[in-house]
């Protein structure tokens, strides 16, 4: 059964949404390089190609607009004149601008973008030297009486009825490209290109000839313009230079009442409806995308690749993942039920037979956990591949020379945090620019290079992913940062006496926090780096400075591989039971009360010759016996750069959760990332390590208890509020 029509075209949209970005990407790639190699064709030849494809989706789906000014600027793409234009990557990039505003328009139904300049832009690349045009007819002309001496009488015949019937004839001269993979069929795609222009009434030379692997002419009646025809003659990899010459003009009286010849393509504006139109079993002639598709894949490979390709919502694949964690909520029920069936009949023969179907059931669950993150992560090089045309724009703005490496795009990643990092980082790589790569002036008197390197790295470390982002330019001046921050009333004097380096420089981090001299459009509004932490802590990540002053800066971002599903630690709190990520815990380690001690109102722990602050998860009075000899549990976790001990009351031991997110009326604090269901109903609460260190350091010394943190202990009777119907029906 056929979905109707306009399901069709939705469907049809929703794909163009989805690969139309590519083709942005693309269009932005190819421009930059054409920005350094100004001139070359081929690369042109590629931009050609791009827009291409991008007119004749835009148009399947009903565009118009935007199918309209693809055609336009393919056209104009297409002149001999195009590749030697001083600003065509300056108008590529244009384009590509525009087009991306026009599907955001298309895609949100918002008000489309300004579309005049542009098309001003593009009517440059149209005014050739007219000094140039007259050689080509000149030399075309040439052609037109040297191949007239052999026509034949039908041929001749044919010629003189065209006229009679007040059509224009032309000759049309077309050069093979000499890189054409395809030169012995190239001469067919060409006719069947010039035959949806109008009759094709003379062909030379022969099919057969040698000569027609490097150049094609025909003579064609057509009531079609001489740009008209040069646009739909040309075909991307296919065709070189195209000339044409008038032969004899249209006769004014009769040519209005010519219709145009069947094999004529329809106009960008009518073709949705034709391709919204079931295919017809007869032949038909072959489509330029089509053209352009044989032309570049002469094997069937590549096209069986593609045919192996499947496009799925990320929505759906979100489901199997939930479905996949309800599956381990139920393993783990089934677990508990088999301890109890253990203990209670510690002598009963099915009890081997229950742990071996628990085993094999339990395998499986875990293949297919990891062949479902397997497909929920991609290369960064999807976000990396973005970044050299921000950094061009933005140098260009600062008056910068910047050079961008990219190393480690083939790291996987979850396609959820890749796409929450997407601003954060822009912003990182853009400070990096307008702060932290000097004028070329002034890294000259440094002795440095005019042009500044930034460097995108992405590794894996153990269960997380690592991305920086790297520069050589002046650094973090430590000691304005402190300045900036009394200036703006952020810290106080004695506050700053005692920040150490690297707290001094996570004070950038605090809302409306600028160093600035003047607020431009890329700086100076001291909105960006607090978005930055918050999104990190929002996905459970940290973020680290490295900086030294005239040499350069490395952001450090580390990222869980995934938000679904973690290995946890769970320990007890008063009674409460809590769970903290399983790869942030370093080792555990046991004392007692009288080696804890303070300074400057803080509690600390000397470890193994290491000074470990402390971040107590609940109230001394809680701890029975309340002694200097009462045994602690402290389990040492890594926050960013730097260890904390963590105090609990007791240890539950690991387990992997399956993260339930709670609703903004349930909690409205960040300490907590979400909470999941153990098999026996019970509801723990996985805390924000991030966030507690950091609201545990901002509150008074003398509150430094669980008293600071609280407001857990009220949360978690709301999670489990939340939670416990499904932790029932679990």
């Amino acid at each position: 059964m056929t979905n109707p029509p306009d399901e069709r075209g939705a469907e049809l949209q929703e794909l163009f949404f989805e690969t139309s970005q590519e083709l942005l990407q693309a269009l932005n790639e190819e421009s930059l390089k054409l920005e350094k190699n100004p001139g070359d064709e081929e690369i042109v030849r590629s931009i050609r190609r791009t827009v291409h494809t991008l007119k004749g989706d835009s148009a399947a789906c009903g565009l118009r607009e935007l199918s309209e000014l693809a055609h336009q600027f393919e056209d104009a793409l297409s002149l001999d004149s195009a590749a030697s234009h001083a600003a065509l990557a300056e108008i590529a990039f244009a384009a590509a601008d525009v087009f991306g505003g026009m599907i955001a328009a298309y895609h949100g139904g918002g008000a489309m973008p300004a579309t005049e300049a542009l098309r001003q832009r593009i009517n440059e690349l149209t005014s050739a030297p007219a000094a140039k045009k007259l050689g080509r007819k000149k030399k075309s002309a040439e052609a037109v009486s040297q191949s007239g001496k052999d026509w034949t009488e039908t041929e001749k015949r044919a010629l003189a009825e065209a006229q009679a019937a007040g059509l224009a004839i032309y000759d049309i001269a077309v050069k093979i490209d000499p890189h054409c993979t395809m030169p012995i069929a190239a001469r067919q795609l060409i006719q069947n290109a010039i035959s949806r222009i109008g009759n094709v009434l003379v062909a030379r030379p022969d099919a057969k000839s040698p000569a027609a692997s490097k150049q094609v002419e025909f003579v064609v009646a057509s009531s079609q313009t001489e740009e008209q025809i040069a646009a739909k003659s040309r075909i991307p990899t296919i065709t070189g230079e195209v000339s044409i010459t008038l032969i004899a003009a249209a006769s004014p009286s009769k040519s209005s009442a010519i219709t145009a010849p069947a094999a004529v393509p329809q106009s960008p504006a009518s073709a949705p409806e034709a391709s919204a139109a079931p295919a017809s079993p007869a032949p038909a002639p072959v489509e330029p995308a089509r053209v352009e598709a044989q032309a570049a894949a002469p094997e069937s490979a590549p096209q069986a690749m593609m045919e192996n390709i499947l496009r799925v919502e990320a929505g759906r694949i979100d489901n199997v993942l939930n479905l996949v964690g309800e599956l381990i909520i139920g393993k783990s029920m089934f677990q508990q039920a088999l301890n109890e069936f253990g203990k209670r009949y510690p002598k009963e023969l099915l009890r081997g037979k229950f742990a071996d179907v628990m085993a094999f059931q339990a395998r499986v669950l875990n293949d297919l956990q990891r062949s479902v993150m397997k497909i929920r992560m991609v290369p960064v090089d999807q976000l990396f591949r973005r970044f050299p045309r921000i950094v061009r724009d933005v140098a260009r703005q600062c008056g910068r020379e910047v050079d961008l490496e990219l190393s480690g795009q083939e790291t996987d990643l979850d396609k959820g945090i890749l796409d929450a990092i997407a601003e954060p980082l822009t912003h990182l790589v853009r400070n990096a620019v307008s702060h932290g790569i000097e004028s070329p002036e002034e890294r000259r008197r440094l002795g440095k290079s005019p042009r500044g390197h930034i460097r995108l790295n992405a590794f894996h470390q153990g269960n997380q992913v690592v991305v920086e982002v790297s520069d050589d330019g002046r650094g973090i001046d430590a000691q304005k940062i402190r300045a900036k921050a009394l200036e703006m009333r952020m810290v106080s004097v004695e506050e700053t006496a005692r920040l150490s380096e690297s707290e001094t420089l996570e004070l950038i981090f605090r809302p409306g926090f600028s160093t600035a001299e003047e607020v431009t459009e890329v700086s100076g509004r001291g909105v960006g780096m607090d978005v930055v932490q918050s999104v990190l802590h929002r996905l459970k990540a940290t973020i680290h400075i490295e900086t030294r002053p005239g040499q350069g800066t490395t952001f450090r971002m580390k990222l869980p591989l995934t938000l679904a599903i973690i290995k946890a630690l769970m320990f007890w709190v008063e009674r409460r039971l809590y769970a903290i990520p399983l790869n942030a815990v370093s080792q555990i380690a046991r004392t007692t009360e009288s080696e804890v001690h303070q300074v400057d109102n803080y509690e600390v722990l000397q470890l193994r010759n290491q000074v470990l602050p402390l971040l107590r998860l609940g109230r001394r009075s809680a701890i029975e016996g309340d002694g200097k000899s009462t045994k602690l549990f402290v389990l040492v976790i890594t926050v960013g750069e730097r260890k904390y001990g963590l105090i609990v009351d007791a240890l539950e031991g690991e387990e992997e959760l399956v993260i339930k997110a709670l609703d903004d009326q349930t909690f409205s604090t960040d300490l907590v990332n979400g909470a999941s269901i153990l098999g026996d109903g019970k509801v723990v609460l996985i805390l924000n390590l991030p966030a507690v260190v950091e609201h545990v350091a901002l509150s008074r010394p003398e509150q430094s208890g669980l008293t600071n943190c609280g407001i857990l202990l009220n949360h978690a009777d709301r999670a489990r509020l939340a939670l416990g119907a499904a932790g029932g029906q679990a």
